[in-house]
């Protein structure tokens, strides 16, 4: 790391608006001896370099919280720890409570449930010291080519996710747990998935104001402690279709605390995606950041990338690239945070996986499991004994770096299991092969009944084209979309069809429990599916 002369108040100062992060579910030494020489405002913890267990993750935040007091700012506020706990398709905390996530939510429509799984994935986190969650993502499912936000979102009815939204914020921050707005000012209408590349925003001023910003309104009048910027354009704003809104002062600083009146913590998204400059450039990227009203830098575990954001940052501020005023008043947010979240006490690890979390987790499930479809009337299930049930889902896989889908084992199985006697199982590649379609089409015709699966289709003209085989054995076909709804458009012939939102053991179990009889289907879509249905549909009791 290269040196530079200080400035007086500055440079260490200046180092206060990074998160760093680390590989390992230890404490290294590298990061203790950076923690105590030139302390960051916190870390980021990645749930597949840093968790292992609860209690792994708690003895590791203790040894950073340690660290940090030996620091040059020893007598200061806790060091801010963060991490992504959405639920659903993104679960840092790997045996946390298994919630639905967003878009399970969403289904339900109910604030005061989104409130109390707020409440209980605070309490988790909290107890294994993690202060800051990157959540709840704010973005609109008003785009079903969005690839990197799916059932992250609470759908696409601006006043329904507000509402969400709010409640969320309030959950978590009851918990002693920093909610994160992210990704404002909304990036729900963008068409790529801006960990690859940069995205536009079309819409204009009136539109952005009616729709994106909604929820980003509710969850910081609910009092949300942290903003989170998406690397995106909105030309409408900035006038600059190339400039993502993290680097621009009228996103960041105008509209945020201008317009919105934020008053809190603004932290970029994650330094690594491509949609900012990678490499030697990206220093001008973190220089335009802090610049536009930034006060967090969300680092990755690459040591060469921190050390040049490091170096980067220190010789800025000597060069006097930051209006001192700001930079003063940037530092007074971030100490308030960690302040903030240093007065709660801690609970106990037993509240990681606890019984009545357990059951809230069941609950939100039972309530978001969504039938659109019981045309053939197969539902609820009347086989004789002996039926053979085929059940049929791809392997899951991360279909974008905010995703922790490959951690889950395929459940749909398991899950019929549990209550019939004949049920043979087919996991597919993701998407599945020729050779895989043709035999998993053999399968079913020798079946009774099917029920298939499937995850995010809408991109996945393999996995429409397993449907529409099984669907031409005339054998009896359940279709099922674990996670966005709109897979339904790609094989709209199936005749019975459903929504989970979710791969977890409890929306698989409750799938189950519904195609019983044994509970109602109570969910409602939250996102509208191209062509066929309108947010809000769903069949009820009585329809099934």
């Amino acid at each position: 790391m290269t040196d530079h002369p200080a400035s007086p108040g500055s440079d260490d100062a200046i180092l206060g608006r990074l998160m760093l992060a680390f590989e390992g579910t230890e404490l290294p030494d590298w990061m203790a001896e950076r923690l105590v020489a030139a302390p960051p405002a916190g870390v980021t913890l990645f749930r597949h370099m840093n968790f292992s267990s609860a209690a792994q993750v708690r003895t590791l935040t203790d040894a950073l919280q340690a660290a940090a007091r030996h620091g040059a700012t020893s007598a200061g506020p806790p060091l801010l720890v963060a991490a992504d706990q959405e639920g659903g398709q993104l679960m840092a905390l790997g045996d946390g409570t298994p919630f639905a996530g967003n878009m399970a939510l969403g289904a339900t429509g109910d604030a005061e449930l989104a409130e109390r799984v707020g409440r209980a994935i605070g309490t988790e986190l909290r107890a294994v010291g993690v202060t800051v969650n990157y959540a709840p993502v704010c973005d609109l499912a008003s785009n079903p080519d969005n690839p990197g936000l799916g059932a992250r979102s609470f759908g696409d009815d601006p006043a329904a996710a507000a509402r969400l939204a709010a409640a969320t914020v309030r959950g978590l921050q009851d918990a002693g747990v920093a909610a994160t707005a992210k990704h404002f000012p909304g990036k729900g209408d963008v068409g790529v998935d801006t960990h690859h590349e940069l995205g536009t925003v079309p819409h204009d001023l009136t539109r952005m104001e009616e729709v994106e910003l909604a929820p980003f309104r509710a969850a910081l009048e609910a009092g949300a402690r942290v903003v989170m910027s998406g690397h995106f354009s909105i030309p409408a704003l900035t006038s600059n279709p190339s400039l993502p809104a993290t680097v621009s002062s009228k996103v960041m600083d105008h509209l945020l605390r201008g317009d919105l009146g934020f008053e809190g913590v603004a932290i970029s998204d994650a330094l690594d995606m491509k949609a900012l400059s990678q490499g030697p450039t990206q220093v001008v990227e973190l220089i335009a950041a802090v610049r536009a009203g930034v006060d967090l830098l969300l680092c990755t575990p690459d040591r060469a990338s921190q050390e040049q954001a490091t170096d980067a940052l220190r010789l800025a501020a000597h060069r006097e690239l930051f209006d001192p005023v700001a930079l003063a008043r940037s530092a007074e947010r971030v100490s308030a945070l960690r302040e903030w979240a240093g007065t709660s006490a801690q609970p106990e690890l037993y509240a990681v996986g606890a019984a009545e979390h357990q059951s809230l987790a069941r609950e939100l499930a039972e309530r978001s499991v969504t039938l659109l479809r019981n045309d053939a009337g197969l539902i609820p299930m009347r086989l004789d004994p002996g039926a053979r049930v085929l059940a049929v889902m791809p392997r899951p896989r991360n279909l974008t770096p905010a995703d922790s889908s490959e951690t889950v084992e395929p459940g749909l199985a398991s899950a019929l299991r549990r209550r019939l006697a004949s049920v043979e199982e087919v996991v597919t590649g993701h998407p599945p092969t020729a050779d895989e379609i043709a035999a998993a089409r053999q399968r079913a015709s020798e079946a009774d009944l099917v029920v298939i699966g499937t995850i995010n289709a809408w991109f996945d003209a393999a996995q429409a084209e397993l449907v529409e085989a099984l669907l031409g054995t005339g054998v009896p076909v359940i279709t099922v979309s674990l996670r966005v709804p709109f897979d339904l458009a790609r094989y709209p012939s199936a005749a019975t069809h459903l929504c989970t939102y979710s791969i977890l053991p409890p929306s698989l179990d409750a799938l189950v429990n519904g195609l019983m009889g044994e509970i109602p289907f109570r969910g409602r879509l939250p996102a509208a599916v191209p062509g066929l249905h309108p947010t809000g549909h769903g069949l009820d009791a009585t329809d099934a």
